[in-house]
């Protein structure tokens, strides 16, 4: 499973940003397939992104003179969110890859979740209202409407959209000042807590993440608990990156749906599904059939 997932999100990695003449020549793509969007965070402004990110472009749409309804992006959150919910964070979004690949750093002693987690984790819910929705509506930076998550904390922005971009030209490197400053203080803040605690970002801060959680408990795809199977022995809980427990794994807004419960469990009881079979909410301990029992 976990090999599996590794390869998924590489692949998607290499899909979604391999446009390679924009790395040689530091210019982005503007053709056709700009105007789609993929699921996971994907700066437009990374010179091998052929396609553009979903928050970007709910900012772009809210952007736009007057108040207009962005149905567009709305759908196509509601899709993904209705198919996957946060199975895109945890298999589909590229800056989730970077910080797995930090979190396996033989540094530090690992968290799971940092303190006053059950705070902390209302953060991206404050990010999603406060600077994807009010930073794009109202007015910010002298009067003009501005896409104020990307320009002011977007952690994955920096990454694979300016850090390149100023790497392969002089001219844009002379005009970074205090905004880029601040940006990539983030960046490096969140890079070393990843090889410290499992995904930082996704836990806390990124509305992408705010969103899809909110399809978790509905989505197609599930990963089901088979009650009747379970022997409680926490093997799932124990596994689990996030320290969600049996009955929380794949309903929790918080699961990003990796699949390391389902690796773990000894005797199948979680299981990727198409569809929710319907979850108990009462675990109590139960055997395998046919085990013998006094």
């Amino acid at each position: 499973m976990n090999k599996l997932r590794l390869r998924v999100q590489i692949l998607f990695t290499i899909l979604t940003n391999g446009y390679v003449y924009g790395f040689l020549k530091g210019k982005i793509y503007q053709g056709p397939l700009k105007y789609t969007c993929v699921p996971g965070l994907n700066c437009y402004s990374c010179p091998g992104a052929a396609f553009s990110c979903p928050i970007g472009a709910l900012q772009a749409l809210l952007n736009r003179e007057g108040f207009h309804v962005p149905f567009a992006a709305l759908g196509f959150f509601f899709l993904f969110g209705s198919l996957l919910g946060r199975f895109v964070c945890g298999w589909l979004c590229p800056f989730g890859l970077v910080q797995d690949l930090l979190h396996k750093i033989p540094l530090f002693r690992k968290l799971k979740r940092l303190p006053l987690h059950h705070i902390l984790k209302f953060g991206k819910y404050a990010v999603l209202f406060f600077l994807v929705f009010i930073g794009s509506v109202f007015l910010f930076g002298g009067f003009a409407k501005i896409p104020a998550f990307c320009k002011y904390l977007c952690p994955s922005g920096t990454l694979f959209g300016a850090l390149p971009l100023l790497t392969a030209n002089p001219l844009l490197r002379s005009q970074a000042g205090g905004l880029f400053g601040w940006k990539l203080g983030i960046l490096v803040l969140i890079l070393f807590l990843s090889i410290i605690v499992y995904r930082p970002f996704c836990q806390y801060l990124c509305p992408l993440g705010a969103i899809y959680g909110l399809f978790n408990r509905f989505s197609l795809l599930q990963i089901h608990w088979d009650e009747d199977l379970c022997t409680s022995c926490a093997a799932c809980e124990n596994a689990c990156p996030l320290s969600l427990t049996v009955q929380e794994i794949s309903r929790s807004p918080e699961c990003i749906r990796c699949g390391k419960c389902v690796k773990a469990c000894p005797v199948s009881c979680l299981h990727f599904t198409a569809k929710s079979n319907g979850y108990s909410t009462k675990h109590q301990t139960c055997v395998p059939p046919g085990t013998n029992t006094v």
